[in-house]
């Protein structure tokens, strides 16, 4: 059935559809409804309520929506969704870059798959979990919200005094900076009643560091934690002014006082800016997704939601022998910087991972096993020994990604472990 004229955007603007489509087609109201509903790219009626804005009003503020699905094993494998919207003063990616949320407290599993929605990919164990987890986001983005501090994704920014002399009774802390000045603002959330004041005064003296208490509940456990601020004062950071913002700051959210959405199935929410397939399958949380083998790669298991994947085929056993040698012998050289030694640990990491589950039972056990890509033996060291140049060791790195080409078939598993060889070869040519 068609429906000519505007497309409803609101909720307001469906229910008057609906008493259209009612009047001059003669069917009943409900499946009035969800037709009318379905003419605002949603999938039924009920889908509208929970995404469309009431009315033309609400599109101005700008929201986001967090979703987490939940399974609890102790109640019969009962399942559901919590989904908390939050009003925001700005959108979510102007209060803190994309890149950037991974860091917050709370993110750190979520997924972004709208520009209003994000999703978490591990399904929580109880439904109690789930609220709290939403709840931790939330009073995450009010505080970045209403203190202006951004996750401090800069370990040049990290004071080394915080690794030389640990802060006493430290715990729960997150690093911030101050995007307008490049401060470096600590945020300590021990128990309550556990910090030693005498001995967290002492070490402020001592590296002319500022500590001070906020009446703002925290955002790790509010009422069971408490919030510190730290600074270094040379700076001459206006900490005064930080802690008004803070301590202004309404009381946080809890999960006792939950006010999201939770549903009593995991039917896949879709939030109102999800309006293509590709959106609905974006929208999908992995943890419930059973993962399949293609014609290139294979999942690690075949449990629900597992994202990790390896190529088919194999470089066996002697072939694995022969690339962490070559690995070991890179990684010890004099040629490792940082930056080298980084991505060839990844690689190594995940090559022994795919050799567990290329081997047979009884194959490469124990010591054996840990020998093919750790443990420095006689012969690696020879090849070291024969690896005298920058020039040399580029020319190993390439090695190594052609025998890797030659084992598995092209695809994005493989394409990660060859960008770590590229640029780590990269890396030591440049630095000639």
């Amino acid at each position: 059935m068609l429906i000519d004229g505007p497309r409803p955007t609101t909720l307001v603007g469906v229910k008057r559809l609906a008493r259209q489509l009612k009047k001059t087609n003669g069917i009943k109201h409900s499946d009035a409804l969800d037709l009318a509903a379905k003419s605002a790219d949603c999938a039924n009626f009920r889908h509208a309520q929970r995404t469309l804005p009431t009315n033309g009003f609400a599109r101005s503020k700008p929201y986001v929506l967090l979703t987490i699905y939940w399974s609890d094993e102790k109640q019969g494998y009962r399942c559901g969704r919590k989904t908390l919207r939050i009003e925001l003063s700005m959108p979510i990616l102007e209060l803190c870059p994309k890149s950037a949320l991974k860091y917050v407290r709370g993110f750190g599993n979520l997924r972004m798959v709208a520009e209003d929605h994000f999703v978490c990919d591990d399904i929580a164990h109880t439904q109690e979990y789930a609220r709290d987890r939403l709840c931790t986001a939330e009073r995450s983005l009010r505080f970045m919200e209403h203190t202006g501090l951004r996750p401090n994704r800069d370990r040049r920014k990290y004071p080394g005094v915080l690794d030389k002399d640990k802060l006493p009774n430290i715990d729960h802390s997150t690093d911030w900076v101050d995007p307008a000045s490049g401060q470096f603002v600590l945020m300590d959330e021990p128990y309550g009643n556990v910090p030693d004041d005498s001995r967290r005064a002492a070490w402020a003296d001592r590296n002319g560091w500022r500590l001070e208490k906020a009446s703002w509940p925290g955002m790790y456990r509010p009422y069971d934690c408490d919030l510190y601020v730290g600074i270094d004062i040379r700076s001459g950071y206006d900490l005064d002014a930080l802690m008004a913002k803070i301590n202004s700051m309404p009381e946080p959210v809890v999960s006792e006082n939950w006010t999201g959405e939770s549903a009593p199935s995991w039917e896949t929410f879709l939030s109102p800016m999800a309006k293509t397939k590709q959106d609905e399958r974006r929208a999908r949380c992995k943890g419930m997704i059973y993962p399949s083998p293609s014609k290139a790669t294979v999942p690690y298991n075949y449990n629900p939601g597992c994202s990790r994947r390896r190529p088919v085929g194999e470089l066996g056993i002697d072939g694995h022998v022969q690339v962490g040698r070559v690995i070991k012998a890179l990684i010890s050289s004099q040629y490792a910087t940082d930056g080298v030694y980084t991505r060839l640990s990844s690689l190594r990491s995940d090559l022994e991972d795919w050799l567990s589950l290329e081997i047979g039972r009884g194959q490469l056990e124990g010591a054996e096993f840990f020998e093919v890509y750790y443990t420095r033996t006689e012969e690696d060291q020879a090849l070291q020994r024969t690896l005298t140049s920058s020039g040399e060791i580029v020319e190993a790195l390439r090695g190594l990604a052609g025998t890797l080409k030659t084992a598995y078939p092209d695809c994005a598993s493989l394409r990660q472990q060859l960008r770590r060889i590229e640029m780590s070869a990269s890396i030591i040519e440049k630095a000639r």
